[in-house]
């Protein structure tokens, strides 16, 4: 049996995709049915006019000079990406292991925020909000959007140890468009001491709120957690100005009521039907065909998209300010919004992304928030929660990541890089350096992984038949489905690819 029809979906919570896509194959497709796919398309100009993006200081910035870190589903070399501007991190996905998908996004999700944050379709006009940041792509997400927590602290890790690998570019953001299924203690949750290690070290890290709807009453992990900027979608109504937005109906938060509650959402941006790139051939492409905007655009919904417009924001602002750090970046984006004056947004004191906003308070003073730090000692499995991977039928659990056993405090607490070469806490799942070759201006190196998974058969370890028969073009995927590769829960789940 191959390992894409070997793992299985066994809850909801992954990749925060729109919402239709976070389900099962069958159920996405009743779910699509149910939104409105007829809904008008959200140019990115229209988003940069929404944000401020397109008038005074900010009109001025494109976010060069700065690094952005997307781990996501990879990003496929559609000709919306100037290849110039892109840079392939090691690539943990379990497509990793077949040569012709590392890499490259089969799912179609991570080249539409890499769209948002950087792209430049000539075909449409279509430029990202900050179209001169270095966007480096960590692939964790399969084609059915399969991922695991452990891979998803692997690479957070990965970002950290190699920040500032290019010095002209160093990352300085991180998009997690990902939300877990796990709802760990927040002061020694794994997923919170990654990314709060993460934000110790000078990068904002923007994280999805999730899309589970405003009566989810908590957003998802690691957007929960009160140091990292955490980002719900607005609905613009058809039109620029703030006035009319309204809070996405999808979007969670941990009260509906009651303002200023510990692990609320911290921002609000466009994420209603935004049109980035498209993947031909993708998952959701195929899926999804009223998506599609022309032959090279795609709308989706959800707070993924938001988060994507919100990152290269704060491209924008470390721009004008590169030695801001991510205090106070958060500090001045979330006081310079423009509140929203209707309904729960409202009640909620919750405003939408002003960019010049946020830039005309950069001469303000910012006091470090007094909030507690994880220990990261806690249980992988607290992190993980819901987001189960099966493998031939049997769960991944409890303290093990998909490559072996986890033991988090001596991760924690280690004073060693948990990263050397390609190998992370000694299991080798990358190669050493950035020897790699893809159509990116530069590659981190593949490697084979030899530890066995943690179900099935040894020999047939991670590889997958129907790998061989799915080809890029360039431009597109061949011809066919990928309906054998179902995945885990509802990570990169929320909205609808509307």
């Amino acid at each position: 049996m191959n390992i894409a029809k070997r793992l299985r979906a066994a809850a909801a919570g992954a990749l925060l995709a729109p919402a239709a896509v976070a389900l099962a194959a069958g159920q996405a497709h009743a779910a699509v049915k149910a939104a409105d796919t007829a809904a008008s398309a959200t140019t990115l100009a229209q988003v940069r006019s929404a944000i401020g993006a397109d008038t005074g200081t900010a009109a001025t910035l494109t976010g060069k000079g700065v690094g952005v870190a997307l781990i996501d589903t990879g990003v496929a070399s559609v000709p919306g990406l100037p290849a110039a501007q892109i840079v392939n991190g090691p690539d943990l996905s379990f497509e990793s292991q077949a040569a012709n998908l590392r890499y490259l996004d089969t799912y179609g999700h991570g080249t539409h925020m890499a769209g948002i944050i950087v792209g430049n379709d000539t075909a449409t006009g279509t430029k990202g909000i900050a179209p001169g940041v270095k966007l480096t792509s960590l692939k964790i997400g399969t084609s059915t959007g399969a991922v695991d927590v452990s891979q998803m602290i692997a690479a957070i890790d990965w970002v950290v140890a190699h920040r500032n690998d290019d010095a002209a570019n160093p990352i300085r953001v991180l998009n997690l468009s990902y939300g877990s299924g796990g709802s760990g203690q927040s002061w020694t949750d794994p997923l919170q001491f990654a990314v709060e290690k993460a934000w110790q070290a000078g990068i904002v890290v923007v994280a999805a709120a999730g899309n589970n709807g405003n009566a989810a009453s908590t957003l998802t992990n690691p957007a929960v957690d009160d140091w990292v900027l955490a980002v719900g979608a607005t609905a613009t109504n058809g039109t620029i100005a703030t006035t009319d937005d309204t809070l996405a109906t999808f979007t969670n938060l941990a009260s509906t009521t009651t303002a200023g509650v510990a692990g609320q959402v911290d921002l609000l941006a466009p994420g209603t039907s935004i049109a980035s790139l498209r993947v031909p051939g993708s998952n959701v492409d195929n899926l999804y065909p009223s998506a599609r905007v022309g032959e090279t655009l795609f709308k989706g919904s959800g707070t993924s998209q938001a988060t994507a417009v919100v990152t290269a924001a704060a491209a924008l602002v470390l721009q004008a300010k590169p030695a801001a750090t991510p205090n106070q970046v958060k500090d001045w984006m979330v006081k310079g919004a423009t509140a929203l004056g209707t309904g729960t947004a409202k009640t909620l004191g919750l405003a939408t992304l002003n960019v010049n906003g946020a830039l005309a308070r950069t001469g303000t003073t910012v006091t470090a928030p007094a909030l507690q730090l994880s220990s990261g000692t806690g249980s992988l499995q607290g992190s993980r929660g819901t987001s189960s991977l099966t493998l031939d039928g049997v769960k991944l659990t409890g303290e093990r990541t998909i490559w072996g056993s986890f033991n988090g405090a001596q991760w924690a607490k280690s004073t060693t890089p948990s990263w050397s070469g390609g190998s992370w806490l000694g299991y080798q799942i990358a190669g050493n350096d950035w020897t790699g070759t893809s159509w990116a201006s530069r590659t981190w190196a593949s490697a084979t992984w030899a530890a066995a998974p943690w179900a099935g058969s040894a020999t047939a370890g991670w590889s997958d038949p129907a790998w061989s028969g799915r080809t890029w073009s360039g431009r597109t995927w061949s011809a066919g489905t990928w309906s054998g590769r179902t995945w885990s829960s509802d990570g990169w789940a929320g909205g609808t690819w509307s």
